[in-house]
């Protein structure tokens, strides 16, 4: 358990970041400096120098919201990356003592993770810090012994190998990213950036979660449940993309689309679009359509006063007790304890 002074502290941190969360027009803000959630960011050779990017280019992009600090067992050290030139890390493992939030890459599935790091995993873990891994970090997660008995996952390719050599992990092995508590784990690449955008959206709101998603150029976060691409589709043409078809349903999310409705947009049959639109976003068209109103609300209720029943017709949910229903299934809690939880986040007179 954290000790009272460090909880004392990271609510009054919370309390600034509640006050400068939002602007005008329920717009996200920039979070004041002070208020900054401390990332450690954990590099365990060898690294992906993609991998290594992602925490800053997505937590980055909640400007002011987070400050990430690059640590290794080495500073100052090259490290050994899959590809491209090496990565250095500016700071120690000291750094992970002081961190709000930890987040490992690298590792490459390999045994033998150095010591010291293993020490610093565990260390946080029992100070009750969150800790998040992409990709073959989770290997080094499950070495310092903070998976066994949860579920987990990593890249696809890789599964297997986590699953026999640490058996007392409840593996997942088709999953974008997987939460269990304070733990959370996620699959390859673009995978990392759904993990972050997580992030975001537990500590900031469904809000700050989009607009950093549209700073950072990615799309609307996914959820975790979202199946892993095992045997990756060939890509859609560019001309052929959904991606317009997909920009105006969300403009239309109050209307009652139907999937002869977006096929007609996109100029394909039904099952045509079905097909592409699991090979593009992993999902069916009516649960992603079903993921975005539900997305729509949650920033309804953030930044807006509207009654339920308003905000189940701008989302096109319906009426409340649609709304109800399919909330709590998904994000699992009332929209009214939802809009509780984020009250002092809701911009005066936002409408």
């Amino acid at each position: 358990m954290l000790d009272q002074r460090r909880l004392d502290q990271r609510r009054l941190d919370q309390g600034r970041l509640d006050q400068g969360r939002l602007g005008q027009a329920g717009r996200p803000s920039a979070v004041p400096v002070a208020a900054a959630h401390t990332v450690a960011v954990v590099l365990v050779p060898p690294v992906l120098g993609y991998d290594v990017t992602i925490p800053h280019m997505v937590l980055g992009a909640a400007e002011g919201a987070y400050e990430l600090l690059l640590c290794a067992d080495e500073p100052g050290r090259p490290l050994e990356t899959v590809s491209g030139p090496p990565v250095i890390a500016q700071h120690g493992l000291a750094a992970v003592e002081r961190a709000d939030s930890v987040i490992v890459v690298g590792g490459g599935g390999r045994p033998g993770i150095e010591p010291r790091v293993l020490a610093a995993l565990r260390a946080a873990a029992a100070a009750g810090t969150r800790i998040a891994a992409i990709c073959t970090g989770a290997f080094a997660l499950a070495e310092a012994g903070l998976l066994d008995g949860r579920r987990a996952t990593t890249h696809w390719g890789l599964a297997a190998d986590l699953a026999r050599r640490f058996p007392r992990i409840r593996m997942v092995s088709d999953e974008l990213f997987v939460a269990d508590g304070p733990v959370l784990t996620s699959a390859g690449a673009a995978a990392g950036i759904e993990l972050c955008l997580h992030l975001i959206r537990l500590d900031h709101g469904a809000a700050v979660a989009a607009e950093a998603a549209r700073l950072a150029v990615a799309g609307p976060p996914r959820p975790g449940g979202q199946a892993q691409p095992a045997a990756a589709p060939v890509p859609a043409e560019p001309d052929r993309s959904l991606a317009a078809t997909r920009a105006w349903a969300v403009d239309r999310l109050h209307l009652p689309l139907t999937l002869a409705e977006l096929a007609r947009h996109a100029g394909v049959s039904a099952r045509t679009l079905s097909r592409r639109f699991q090979a593009e976003t992993g999902s069916s068209p009516l649960q992603w359509l079903l993921r975005q109103r539900i997305d729509r609300a949650r920033v309804l209720l953030e930044i807006t006063t509207l009654p339920m029943d308003q905000v189940a017709r701008r989302s096109g949910l319906g009426g409340a007790d649609s709304l109800r229903w399919h909330f709590a299934r998904r994000v699992g809690l009332t929209p009214s304890a939802y809009r509780a939880s984020h009250a002092k986040a809701r911009a005066p007179g936002a409408s």
